[in-house]
């Protein structure tokens, strides 16, 4: 798009949306290639949060393979990878009490985190991206901490950079003394690279029918808090993984409790969006899953640091969009290269940014200047190692959800056994689609204790997720009638249970209920862009450093 508003211009080289695993090794790939060869490159990344890491958040166990490649000295360089993975249980938990252990040999390959030359490890996925800003910054990148990307300028079918968004608009609309509007940044070539349902890659992935042939995209939503534990309960090195209860019967998923260093456990639950209920509650079946005893042992006498939860772009191969289009690429979640079966997307994501560098340095070098497609980019991505591993895993979400936890992990693992030729699973019912309030089961969730279960409010506190009130809302609906007159009669207005974070609520008042939205406790998990029913809410990214401030997740 492009807007008649005067605005100040830059021009690069490459801009870069997003420094999350993917952009972050796009450009420091670039500026190595650029340097090594004595060509002159300029490489600008934008982020939305108010620092480098303030808005990133996984789980996070990281397969180092895309790392090695990118930095093979990155011990010396002081990568913050402290915990290599010591060892691995998986476990069914059964009506909120018993566990039963799956045997090694039972366990599918891809969830085996030791073994191998090189460890995986459990990481902050956050400080990850701090480090990879500061090696970034170190080759001469330029990071815009703080500045939102708004709108994609897209002339004549190019897209040709992005307009940031305007800083000290009032919630009325008006300007503010400190008004400023966004600036044009301008590419030869620009990477969108802004994670799991970005607003700028939805829009381009429709705009340019990235994603005809392909299955719906498919999401879950993850979960995860920060404890410290006493030392006699912390294990470093230690992961487990598990399904079941409390989730058998009304969704797919499963949780995770990592021991990382200093004394800190990573606890998560990861729900299928898919799910048909509207009247579950993924916050409260987060809390509620904390109390099995499996996992209330290592909690118990340990306090909560830090909460935060995200949407994940799961849909795997089958979904995987078409990731190019004239002076653009789309990378890592901001596309869906996350490997499902192996729980882990931040090696893929990385590897998308290092073949996203490999390609435009090499159109640049022969005399490009900007504006084409790359097809180089898709034939380097077809050949590589991640492509291999989701082609490789292209059924595990599509089995599960056709066939359930137990029967798609069965199909799936006759799969691996088989060496992946049992037909292709595709998925086509969209996650939006809920069963109707008249027609579902109500979901009762106890009160949470303070220990070991808490509110969302308490939780949204220990994200330090801060916007100013006095901006325009960013969260959009199509319809300002639709989530009283259709949404609440019909699906009992699902939008107060799925958001993480109380943002929407269902207000009684003396001329019947109205819809309130509190979107100054947004976290930017984007479910609501994503499990709407009437797909009538769009999150827009706010005014630049507004959101959540993570520190080590």
């Amino acid at each position: 798009m492009t807007d008649a508003i005067e605005r100040e211009s830059m021009e690069f080289d490459v801009v870069i949306v997003g420094a999350g695993p993917s952009g972050l090794a796009a450009a420091c790939q670039l500026m190595q290639k650029a340097n090594s060869a004595g060509q002159e490159l300029s490489v600008c990344v934008l982020e939305k949060g108010a620092e480098v890491g303030a808005h990133i958040f996984s789980g996070a166990l990281l397969d180092p393979r895309a790392l090695i490649e990118l930095f093979p000295d990155w011990q010396e360089r002081g990568a913050p990878l402290h915990t290599p993975v010591v060892r691995d249980e998986v476990y069914l938990l059964k009506n909120g009490e018993k566990a039963r252990k799956i045997p090694n040999a039972l366990v599918p390959g891809t969830m085996h985190n030791t073994g191998g030359s090189t460890p995986n490890y459990v990481i902050s996925a956050g400080n990850l991206c701090r480090w990879l800003g500061e090696q970034a910054e170190a080759l001469g990148v330029e990071i815009f901490p703080g500045f939102a990307a708004q709108h994609a300028i897209v002339e004549e079918g190019v897209v040709k950079g992005v307009i940031t968004g305007d800083m000290g608009v009032a919630a009325d609309g008006s300007e503010t003394a400190n008004y400023m509007p966004g600036m044009e940044l301008r590419a030869k070539y620009t990477l969108f690279s802004e994670g799991s349902r970005g607003h700028i890659g939805k829009r381009l992935i429709s705009d340019f029918a990235l994603d005809e042939g392909r299955d719906p995209q498919h999401y879950a939503i993850g979960f995860k808090e920060l404890w410290d534990v006493p030392a006699e309960l912390h294990e470093p090195g230690l992961v487990l993984h598990g399904s079941g209860w409390p989730l058998a019967g009304n969704a797919d998923g499963g949780w995770f409790l990592y021991h990382g260093d200093q004394q800190q456990v990573m606890v998560g639950l990861i729900i299928d969006l898919a799910y048909r209920n509207p009247y579950l509650s993924p916050f409260d079946e987060f809390q509620r899953m904390k109390h099995h005893p499996l996992l209330k042992r290592y909690l118990e006498k340990g306090k909560r640091v830090s909460y935060g939860a995200r949407a994940i772009t799961k849909g795997g191969m089958n979904c995987l969009p078409k990731m190019t289009m004239p002076g653009a690429l789309l990378l890592g979640c901001d596309a869906g290269t996350l490997n499902f079966a192996k729980i882990k997307g931040i090696h893929t994501a990385m590897k998308s940014g290092l073949v996203a560098a490999d390609s435009i340095v090499e159109a640049l070098r022969a005399g490009d200047q900007g504006g084409a497609e790359l097809t180089s980019f898709t034939r380097q991505w077809e050949a590589s190692w991640a492509w291999q591993e989701l082609y490789e895993q292209r059924n595990f979400g599509p089995a599960i959800h056709k066939y359930g936890t137990l029967g798609g992990g069965a199909y799936n693992r006759l799969n691996q056994l088989l060496g992946n030729k049992l037909p292709t699973v595709h998925d086509t019912q969209r996650d939006e689609t809920l069963t109707h309030a008249q027609d579902a089961e109500k979901v009762e969730y106890a009160k949470p204790d303070g220990k070991i279960s808490f509110d969302k409010l308490s939780s949204v506190f220990l994200s330090s997720t801060n916007h100013d009130e006095n901006q325009p809302c960013h969260l959009k609906l199509t319809d300002p009638k639709i989530p009283i007159q259709t949404n609440l009669p019909e699906y009992a207005e699902p939008a107060q249970r799925y958001c993480p974070a109380g943002v929407y609520e269902v207000v009684e008042g003396e001329e019947g209920p109205r819809f309130q939205i509190n979107f100054q406790n947004c976290i930017h998990c984007k479910t609501c862009d994503i499990k709407d029913p009437s797909q009538n809410i769009t999150w827009t990214a706010p005014e630049g450093g507004g959101g959540p401030r993570y520190p080590n997740m």
